[in-house]
């Protein structure tokens, strides 16, 4: 190294590494952000597009922390900035078979705050946020009701469903200490605090 330094001069510092982005493959605890179209079987057998996330918001989580289906970030693994994604998931690589248990009737008592029912929030097709008997917030859909019950069905919107993606790595960058211990993107397509 010495002989090399004294070679090149004074302006020898260190190494030129490169650090494009788009060689940058992904990987645990790196912050990823896709585009894509999510299809879902129907009960005609046919694919039906439900959600498209676009260039201009694609969606940002870190590999590993994300909360997705490990089966979605597994065939995301060693990808890179702008190559593109054509995939599908059956309901046990995604949010799991849809649980009859997972549906309950819950008392129209439990949604009165003051003795007022909450009327803006009791609406079938509503998610409302509750808590189980070990104090683990879940969010569940309202179903039906009546004068007496509410009818919540408590699975992942997405449970029992066969999911077709196709899309397109939009970014891959390392996450940064903060993120890691915070658990989420921060700055663009992320929190803000």
């Amino acid at each position: 190294m010495a002989k090399i330094k004294a070679k090149l001069g004074k302006n020898f510092e260190k190494p030129y590494v490169c650090q494009k982005n788009e060689s940058m493959k992904i990987a645990p605890n790196q912050v990823v952000a896709v585009t894509y179209e999510l299809s879902l079987l129907n009960d005609g057998d046919e694919w039906q597009m439900v959600e498209t996330v676009g260039d201009d918001q694609p969606m940002y989580f870190i590999q590993g922390m994300s909360g997705l289906p490990e089966a979605f970030e597994e065939k995301l693994n060693g990808l890179s900035e702008g190559d593109t994604f054509d995939f599908k998931l059956d309901p046990e690589q995604g949010y799991g078979d849809y649980d009859t248990e997972a549906v309950a009737e819950i008392p129209l008592e439990v949604f009165k705050v003051d003795g007022k029912l909450q009327e803006d929030i009791l609406q079938v097709g509503n998610m409302v946020p509750m808590t189980n008997e070990e104090g683990h917030r879940l969010m569940g859909q309202i179903v039906e009701m009546d004068d007496e019950v509410v009818v919540m069905d408590f699975n992942h919107p997405l449970a029992g469903r066969e999911m077709h993606f196709v899309g397109k790595v939009a970014k891959v960058r390392a996450a940064t200490a903060e993120e890691l211990e915070h658990g989420h993107v921060h700055g663009d397509g992320g929190v803000h605090h």
